[in-house]
């Protein structure tokens, strides 16, 4: 298993050998921002120039080979899942009237879109119900599991088995960069207990954590049944050339996408 580096027209995005179907995570490679924002942004509300922001979008869907609208959400850092189907897709900037952290769905040509600029973002496949799903995890949604509730949500709704899904961790913030405080810790120990979460939290002392959330992310899909996970090795702080960096930029930056399409 591993992640690819794809280049289209300049527009960099990376794939992964689990997911056979439309899908990328975007980089800040190749798109038309400027100033704090360059290159790729694809935030709406972070401050860029709507129009560089919506050539962006376009750049990005004609790179990954979408031709419709983008479902895309209200992210707050919670665990809420939404089942999305074809009234969800908007075009940028047009009004989003739900929040959720994650998305479903089984129609075809649909796609999803989560954003992400430290945060994990996860993308599922199921080949034999035919359906996707994507996933925004920061610490809360990682500590209140979201990773699995989008495999719940993917066998409630399209009757996934968790062993037919596959998922791909993206890149997000490493182990080697997100020190976290004692109450980051000790909501992952009580989501999965202080064995479980031991091997993803290095103590520096004085209540002081390294967090390794990919990881944790990891185990929690092969905890909920799915037996095929792709973990991105790379850091967005570490890289944050390549990636937007919310603890690099201290928070004056734009996001990238992760995006998946039956």
């Amino acid at each position: 298993m591993s992640f690819t580096d794809k280049t289209v027209n300049s527009l960099t995005f990376l794939v992964s050998d689990e997911i056979p179907v439309t899908h990328g995570f975007t980089t800040r490679y190749g798109g038309v921002s400027r100033g704090i924002y360059e290159s790729l942004d694809l935030g709406e509300r972070l401050g860029d120039e709507p129009d560089n922001v919506k050539e962006n979008y376009r750049r990005m869907k004609a790179a990954l080979g979408i031709a419709g609208d983008l479902v895309y959400s209200k992210q707050v850092h919670g665990t809420v899942i939404r089942r999305a189907d074809r009234a969800d897709a908007r075009r940028p900037y047009d009004p989003i009237d739900y929040e959720a952290d994650g998305l479903v769905t089984d129609e075809e040509g649909l796609p999803l879109i989560i954003f992400a600029a430290d945060c994990i973002p996860i993308l599922l496949y199921d080949g034999v119900r035919k359906a996707v799903g994507a996933v925004h995890a920061g610490w809360r949604g990682t500590a209140g599991l979201i990773a699995r509730r989008g495999v719940e949500a993917m066998v409630r709704e399209f009757g996934c088995k968790p062993g037919d899904i596959r998922a791909a961790v993206g890149p997000g913030i490493g182990p080697c960069c997100y020190e976290v405080g004692a109450d980051v810790a000790d909501a992952l120990v009580s989501a999965a207990g202080r064995d479980a979460a031991g091997p993803f939290l290095t103590s520096k002392g004085g209540g002081k954590y390294m967090a390794d959330l990919k990881g944790f992310n990891a185990m929690v899909l092969r905890d909920a049944g799915v037996e095929r996970v792709d973990v991105c090795p790379e850091c967005t702080m570490c890289m944050n050339t390549k990636y937007w960096s919310h603890r690099y930029t201290r928070g004056q930056r734009g996001v990238q996408g992760a995006v998946i399409s039956l």
